[in-house]
């Protein structure tokens, strides 16, 4: 017997299959790009007459879940839902990008959009977008004109960076671009200048970390620290020019326990810290301790880059041809 009509409009037909993944991406960056605040939305239709009644409001998005959320206007809920997809889809972890820098909610999806678009015209990919904007939220927010320009303008200007390179540079340290340059990339790069940093292009390329360190903060008291071991001041200088690095290490992480165990344990002597700063950038437990047991339980007394620059093949093939 076939099922009545009354029996069929109880079951309707299967809901029809989801866009791909793909698709969805490219119909959202289309509105990411063609979006206007003044552009009117069709409110949601009606729920059909036959759907069971919904009793609350769950919340649909992580947004919802974060401390920082605060209901909109319903006129903006649907613009701001599309901010939060263009975000997610360009890979940009929306509920850690809304928690570090809440300017994101009133901030107009065109804005973000123009602020895109300038990095990009400045040789940033759209891959690189991601972790740049995941490690500085405030990117997003930032004002092109007085922010973003005299950052790459310092970037050519003061490091003669050419302008295919920015993108090298500003993935090796994103913070640039949400740094001052009145008051944090010139005072430090002055800074470093006066202190024997000259050659601009590893500056630039390798260590231009050290750009966005406060000079107050980081990198006076981290060269008083080694001159406080007993490091004469040009002396401390010209470890910090050989190994750089040095100026990004914790005190109490870094300096303090290897240097207590270079002191009591090693007992080596201070020279060789002065003719090897790279001891600092080798880990303590994995690297420093136990090549100093095995050496000194076979006797053998090496120097500090031998004995930690050395692969484990050559530290094992040593060890051996002095027993």
């Amino acid at each position: 017997m076939k099922p009545s009509n009354q029996l069929q409009q109880q079951h309707p037909p299967p809901p029809p299959k989801p866009t791909t993944t793909m698709a969805a991406a490219a119909a959202t960056m289309t509105a990411f790009h063609s979006y206007s605040p003044q552009q009117q939305h069709q409110p949601p239709q009606s729920q059909h007459p036959t759907d069971p009644p919904q009793l609350s409001k769950k919340p649909k998005t992580i947004l919802h879940k974060n401390p920082l959320y605060t209901p909109l206007p319903s006129k903006l809920s649907h613009q701001f839902k599309e901010k939060i997809l263009c975000l997610e889809l360009m890979g940009i972890d929306s509920g850690k990008a809304l928690s570090s820098n809440p300017l994101i909610h009133s901030t107009p999806l065109t804005s973000i959009h123009t602020i895109i678009t300038f990095l990009q015209s400045k040789g940033i990919y759209q891959k690189d977008l991601p972790r740049i904007i995941g490690m500085c939220p405030n990117i997003l927010t930032s004002n092109i004109t007085t922010d973003l320009i005299p950052v790459f303008n310092f970037l050519s200007k003061d490091l003669n960076i050419p302008d295919q390179d920015f993108r090298k540079v500003i993935n090796k340290c994103p913070r640039l671009l949400v740094s001052s340059v009145k008051d944090q990339l010139k005072p430090a790069l002055f800074y470093l200048k006066r202190l024997g940093f000259h050659d601009m292009g590893q500056l630039a390329y390798q260590d231009c970390v050290l750009l966005v360190s406060n000079v107050e903060k980081t990198l006076i008291p981290k060269l008083d620290y080694l001159i406080s071991l007993g490091f004469s001041k040009p002396e401390a200088v010209e470890m910090v020019l050989r190994c750089p690095g040095l100026f990004t290490f914790s005190v109490d992480k870094n300096f303090k326990p290897k240097f207590e165990y270079f002191e009591r344990e090693m007992k080596r002597d201070l020279n060789e810290l002065k003719s090897f700063p790279q001891f600092f950038a080798f880990s303590l437990e994995k690297r420093i301790k136990p090549r100093h047991l095995q050496a000194l339980e076979c006797g053998v007394e090496v120097s500090l880059p031998v004995l930690l620059k050395s692969t484990d093949e050559e530290f094992a093939e040593l060890l051996r041809e002095c027993d």
